[in-house]
């Protein structure tokens, strides 16, 4: 049937309401619905290494072209004719090619579009500190962070720098200026551009991903000389969020690490996406972590083992517990025990929940 038109199928892909789209060798096109992969083979035939070669010189410009050419992972943003943005990664399996593409949102989300608690726009509102968004890939994290971008940009004057790789939603002057910076065209590395925006006089610092040592340190000092900085790690909690940010340092400025969260860290939002009962899409299930001076304390002394149950109890504060969530949103019918049980972090205190709101388990009511 000819080489597949990649504007053509990413628009069908958007249709059907998917996340992704891969292309690799010796399938056909398989796309992720829902949270779940299935292949297109209906509508499409098996792929070789040479036709998905040819997709990706669909979709990228010479530079790019030649990094694929040598072998490297390449990654870039590309806009359909439709308009519509994605964010592509061609790497290579088996010294096959292969190609995984995300499909992006043109507008930008508010927090109410989401359903996400005001403690988010609360956090978003700061004048400095650190705020952190985990979770594992493809649970919505930058689609939060954007939301929160733009409350600011729609409720404050403040220069908003985001470094991303690459960017995914473009964000307009409101009543911010918003520049965006992607690695790899605008500058060579996150942390890189960390310690260029303290230059630059940011207000906001969005920083796409705390990946390694270097970004990390400049993500604590930019929140500690006056900015705010949000950014995302792939963690499933706040405490281990704040131990793999400790961990990173060397043994000897550990205790230093400590006292910098401690003074600087705004709060961690720890998020994963679930499928809903009634088939109509995923819904984010989230634990919220404020850091009060109790929290602070717990960090600075090295008890972060503390800081679950103080999550457990701090919902006058705005925290939200994971398993109370899931168990909450089971009880409601939003989501399956099944699905609830697989993301929990602790299966007996979700009974717990589940039990104390009047669901029992298996399903159904008391």
């Amino acid at each position: 049937m000819g080489i597949i038109n990649i504007h053509k199928i990413l628009d069908e892909v958007r249709v059907l309401g998917c996340s992704d789209l891969h292309f690799t060798d010796r399938i056909a096109p398989v796309v992720r619905l829902n949270g779940n992969l299935r292949t297109m083979r209906t509508q499409y035939p098996e792929m070789d290494a040479e036709e998905i070669m040819e997709i990706a010189r669909q979709m990228t410009n010479e530079k790019q072209q030649t990094s694929i050419n040598n072998g490297k992972d390449t990654d870039f943003s590309f806009t359909t004719r439709s308009n519509y943005r994605h964010r592509v990664n061609v790497y290579f399996q088996k010294g096959k090619p292969a190609i995984a593409i995300r499909l992006l949102r043109n507008d930008i989300p508010t927090l109410d579009d989401l359903g996400l608690p005001s403690i988010l726009a609360e956090f978003a509102m700061r004048p400095r500190g650190l705020v952190l968004v985990t979770g594992p890939t493809g649970s919505g994290k930058s689609t939060t962070l954007a939301g929160m971008i733009d409350h600011v940009n729609l409720n404050k004057s403040a220069h908003i720098i985001t470094i991303e790789d690459p960017i995914e939603y473009v964000h307009e002057h409101k009543r911010c200026m918003v520049n965006q910076r992607e690695i790899g065209a605008d500058v060579d590395s996150f942390s890189l551009a960390l310690r260029a925006a303290l230059r630059e006089d940011p207000d906001v610092i969005l920083v796409g991903e705390m990946r390694d040592f270097e970004t990390i340190q400049a993500a604590v000092t930019a929140a500690e000389t006056g900015h705010l900085v949000m950014s995302t790690l792939h963690t499933t909690s706040a405490a281990d969020t704040i131990n793999r940010i400790i961990d990173v340092y060397p043994e000897h400025q550990q205790q230093q690490i400590r006292t910098q969260l401690a003074n600087n860290l705004v709060g961690v939002i720890s998020q994963t996406l679930i499928p809903k009962k009634d088939g109509s899409g995923r819904i984010a299930a989230m634990e919220i972590l404020r850091v009060t001076d109790a929290v602070s304390a717990q960090i600075r002394d090295n008890k972060i083992h503390l800081i679950q149950s103080t999550i457990q109890t701090g919902k006058a504060e705005g925290m939200m517990c994971l398993d109370f969530e899931l168990a909450r949103m089971v009880r409601n019918n939003v989501i399956a025990e099944v699905d609830a049980l697989e993301k929990c972090q602790d299966k007996q205190e979700f009974y717990r929940y589940l039990t104390q709101m009047g669901g029992t388990p298996g399903g159904g009511l008391r």
